[in-house]
């Protein structure tokens, strides 16, 4: 279920996400899905967390990325009380950068 409208999930694109093998892949995938201005929100909020969980205060964010102060407060958020989604891709994303084995 999603907690914000108590929907359930399909599953089945999560399933299919999983499938993909290549950085490639996954790209063609989401340039199929998203339209550019969905992709391009979901880049600039990915790239807000790895700022905020780096320490950047709000306003370098800002001017760095352009993301209004709602966005950032909302990621602010999401690394704070959210479901630790960013944290697990964050620390897979260091023990592959340091080659080990994910």
């Amino acid at each position: 279920m999603n907690k914000r409208n108590r929907k359930p999930r399909n599953r089945e694109m999560y399933r299919a996400i999983l499938t993909l093998k290549t950085e490639e892949e996954l790209m063609a995938f989401m340039d199929d899905l998203c339209t550019v201005s969905e992709l391009q929100a979901m880049e600039q909020r990915f790239q807000v967390a790895v700022l905020l969980s780096d320490g950047m205060i709000y306003n370098d964010i800002l001017d760095q990325t352009g993301a209004s102060s709602a966005t950032i407060s909302r990621v602010n958020r999401s690394l704070q009380y959210g479901n630790d989604g960013y944290a697990v891709a964050f620390e897979r994303m260091k023990r592959q950068d340091a080659g080990e084995e994910i």
